[in-house]
């Protein structure tokens, strides 16, 4: 059996879809943060059968929006001195930010670049959202 020993102080996301823990390691860029990062595939769940996890040792902020867009299901446990001070079910965010591009070529965020993207969730059931300038629809 592998083992990873538990963090003193940082960040655990749990509940990742297996398969997907890689793109998530590489979309946060935690090869850079220089903090301890363990990821694990395939780990044996009870209530998803497998998952991948992710354990950051270290101060750390993470993005929620950005983890509720890469995968809902995300828990996001907050560690101090080794003990789980606050869990955070990420879900989709209801407000994306500068996460989303507009696809529609008459859209005023294609025409002026340093105009903010704004994304609102529609449905959660199928993770479309809608364009805040011009109404554009864009699934996830």
């Amino acid at each position: 059996m592998l083992r990873v020993d538990a963090i003193h102080k940082g960040i655990v996301l749990d509940h990742i879809q297996a398969g997907r823990g890689l793109k998530i390691f590489r979309e946060l860029k935690l090869e850079e943060t220089g903090y301890p990062v363990a990821l694990l595939m395939n780990v044996p769940s009870t209530k998803l059968g497998r998952k991948d996890m992710i354990k950051v040792s270290g101060a750390l902020d993470l993005d929620l929006a950005a983890l509720g867009l890469l995968d809902p299901n995300i828990t996001v446990n907050f560690i101090e001195d080794g003990v789980v001070k606050k869990k955070v079910k990420v879900g989709l965010p209801e407000r994306v930010v500068n996460l989303l591009r507009c696809k529609n070529p008459r859209c005023i965020t294609s025409t002026e670049p340093s105009l903010q993207s704004i994304f609102t969730l529609l449905h959660q059931e199928t993770k479309e959202y809608r364009c805040f300038y011009c109404g554009e629809r864009l699934r996830i």
